[in-house]
């Protein structure tokens, strides 16, 4: 249905304008864009012809100017709005928009009012509390409510306002100043709600007066309790989730969101006005819990204003009277102050202030400072006893006024002062090697650094490393996070499974961290590096003597542990000892000596623990004490010989059971000072050879650094040396 429409648009002659909306009438003040116009959307209007009618224009909705995302019809004017009035000045669209980025401590500046204080301290002018003058009661209809200030809600106050005009609409002002805030516009009572929220930082909600059912009142939910949110969620809450409620259970997730079933829709005409204090524990997290994110949220879960829910509450009803009518009943507030957070007095130094500051601040400045942000100051002995307001719940230590006192006499006024430092290079001990060092060559052969969190998950540690005295937190971030680590082991293993699962096939990792254990009452903290290893030795390429590649063993990462060592054990006897771990496979481990001391483990994770973590093949780890494997040996000098090495080559039947280092160590007791160096160069087991022994290649680098050695010299040393593996090993020359 269209309407053929003789417009005034403050020219010397009236437009005929055809329009389709609903909701035009005669003498209506509406947008229109006239001939020429660019409309958002790349609308250009242009005069046209609809049913026969000319058209020399548009009356607009908020969505064709481009300031509204739904409309039921045309944008109303202020009737008072003469014809021709730019809509740029009518809707005062040519403001500023300043977004404040806010750090989560200032929860006082999430409110016009609470920016313009700051800001008016901040530049030294008076600042005065926006109006709000009581509202008298026109009836007597009150509706009960209840705080609870055991479970966190020490302050809620309510008021009934009956007779409103279901047809209102909001004000274009009021509309504006909601959508420039970032606010959809509802309904004019809880646009009203929500402007009060914007101007003073104050949380309220609006039920159906209608729809309510005995007391209104908070409590914490029961276990399983369920409650219809407004955006139509069902949540099932747990039993430390505060909610509103009437006799007829839950009605809404305390200062996070309403519900739907006591909602102001638009046939409402009573309704009951909540404005409450929620103490920030009862509220942090709860909304992220259920996935929600809201403006009340956002707000308690920082800290709210505790003393003004009865100025929010008369302020809304001020407002909702004007735009939609109603008779307001009596205010009902049910506060606790004992209950309350309480704001006690902070104690500030002259001294520590100048300290901190590096400048002496005359002492009316300091108190001043304080003033014009509403806090009471007073002296008090060497300094000030200041005591914060209600909405500043950041203020609780002596630095936290001081940063307050800088801020105001701006971070640009304090003076740069030079330190003075004595820049002299610290000594460096030949003693041991620096950990960056190890790190370094750890990184040069192929390992990644990794840093994971000291605290761990007490099943996870408890499944890799065995049952032990645990540390545990008093404050964990979380349970998963709960114990101090008696090893980099499981975070070590944690961090693979994550590189698996984003399809990296070869992980090298390593770590230097601090393990923990205790002793009766003690702590004690140990730094050690460790290290994991699994997948492809080397990275896929055309000469793999293996279909898919060589997979890390064993000796692959001794190869660099041995590496690692090196570099600080220069003249030091290391061992391999094999031994048992519970978190180890067996057959696979070995205890790490230095001169007979162990220093650290090496071995491939338990087939039990590597079904069970999905970790397959199994990696490999290591872990070393880091002050033992890098306190360095000094060798001394030695000059290298001029006179040619000879190398005897030995083929010896050993037992299984005989490892290479009892092997090592008869060798170099029976070889003597000609011996330089021992090669173990081929292990052989086969059908030539009696089960139960193995065959293996031994080569013998003999010296003499004054002389070139005789045939008789070297043959004595392979018979002391063939002799002495008989003897001690029970071993024989495989011809």
């Amino acid at each position: 249905r269209l309407s053929v429409c003789t417009v005034d648009v403050g020219s010397d002659a009236p437009l005929q304008i055809v329009c389709g909306a609903s909701n035009v009438y005669a003498g209506g003040n509406f947008p229109v864009a006239t001939i020429g116009t660019q409309l958002p959307g790349d609308l250009k209007i242009k005069k046209s012809k609809l049913r026969g009618e000319a058209s020399h224009g548009m009356l607009c909705s908020g969505v064709e100017l481009g300031i509204a995302d739904s409309a039921d019809g045309l944008l109303e004017l202020d009737g008072e709005l003469a014809p021709g009035t730019d809509i740029t000045d009518a809707l005062a669209l040519d403001d500023l928009i300043i977004e404040v980025d806010l750090t989560p401590n200032r929860a006082d500046c999430f409110s016009v009012v609470g920016v313009a204080r700051d800001m008016a301290a901040f530049n030294g002018i008076a600042f005065a509390e926006p109006a709000s003058e009581p509202v008298n009661a026109g009836n007597e209809i009150a509706h009960p409510v209840q705080a609870a200030p055991a479970d966190g809600c020490p302050a809620f106050a309510a008021r009934v306002i009956t007779g409103i005009d279901p047809a209102a609409k909001t004000p274009v002002w009021m509309v504006e100043a909601l959508r420039r805030s970032g606010i959809r516009p509802l309904h004019p009572v809880v646009d009203v709600t929500n402007f009060v929220m914007m101007e003073l930082g104050q949380p309220m909600h609006a039920y159906d007066r209608g729809r309510l059912q005995g007391t209104v009142h908070a409590r914490l939910a029961r276990q399983g309790e369920k409650v219809t949110l407004l955006d139509g969620q069902t949540l099932e809450l747990d039993d430390d989730v505060m909610v509103i409620a009437d006799d007829s259970g839950a009605i809404g997730l305390a200062g996070i969101m309403g519900g739907e079933s006591t909602a102001v829709a638009d046939g409402t005409t009573d309704v009951l006005l909540e404005s409450a204090f929620f103490t920030p524990q009862v509220i942090a997290g709860r909304a992220r819990r259920y996935g929600l994110h809201t403006d009340a949220s956002l707000r308690f879960e920082r800290g709210v204003d505790f003393s003004q829910q009865v100025r929010a509450l008369e302020l809304a009803t001020t407002l909702i009277i004007e735009i939609a009518g109603g008779v307001p009943g009596p205010l009902t507030d049910d506060r606790h102050p004992a209950q309350l957070p309480q704001r006690a007095p902070v104690i500030l130094r002259r001294d520590r202030l100048r300290r901190v500051l590096g400048i002496e601040l005359p002492d009316d400045t300091v108190a001043d400072m304080f003033t014009r942000l509403g806090f009471a100051v007073e002296e008090a002995g060497d300094g000030w006893s200041v005591t914060p307001t209600a909405v500043r719940f950041d203020i609780e230590i002596e630095a936290d006024l001081i940063e307050e006192v800088a801020r105001l006499h701006g971070y640009d006024n304090v003076p740069d002062i030079r330190f003075a430092a004595d820049a002299r290079l610290g000594e460096s001990s030949e003693a041991s090697v620096p950990l960056e060092r190890a790190a370094d060559l750890l990184a040069d052969r192929g390992y990644a650094e990794v840093i994971t969190y000291s605290f761990v998950d007490p099943e996870l540690q408890a499944l890799v490393l065995g049952a032990g005295d645990e540390l545990s937190l008093a404050n964990p971030i979380s349970s998963e996070m709960s114990v101090m680590r008696r090893s980099i082991w499981p975070g070590l293993i944690s961090a693979a499974r994550e590189n698996r699962k984003r399809q990296q096939e070869r992980v090298r990792l390593f770590e230097t961290g601090s393990i923990f254990s205790s002793e009766d009452t003690e702590t004690n903290q140990k730094k050690v590096i460790a290290g994991l290893a699994m997948g492809r030795v080397t990275d896929e390429h055309w000469d793999d003597a293996q279909p898919g590649g060589r997979s890390v063993d064993f000796f692959d990462v001794k190869a660099d542990i041995e590496a690692l060592l090196t570099t600080a054990a220069a003249g030091s006897k290391l061992d391999y000892v094999a031994s048992e771990h519970p978190s180890l496979r067996p057959g696979r481990t070995a205890q790490i000596e230095r001169d007979g001391q162990s220093i650290g483990w090496l071995g491939e994770l338990h087939p039990r623990l590597s079904r069970k973590l999905g970790m397959a093949p199994a990696p490999l780890v290591f872990e070393l004490d880091a002050r033992a494997a890098l306190s360095a040996s000094v060798p001394d000098y030695a000059a290298v010989s001029r006179f040619p090495s000879v190398r005897r080559d030995l083929a010896v039947l050993i037992d299984e059971s005989v490892s290479a280092a009892d092997l090592q160590a008869v060798v170099e007791n029976a070889a003597g000072p000609l011996l330089q160096n021992i090669v173990i160069f081929d292990v052989y087991r086969g059908d030539k050879i009696e089960n139960g022994l193995k065959s293996v290649a031994i080569g013998l680098i003999l010296q003499e650094t004054s002389r070139t050695l005789t045939e008789p010299e070297i043959e004595a040393v392979t018979t002391a040396v063939i002799e002495g593996l008989s003897s001690k090993l029970n071993a024989s020359i495989r011809e």
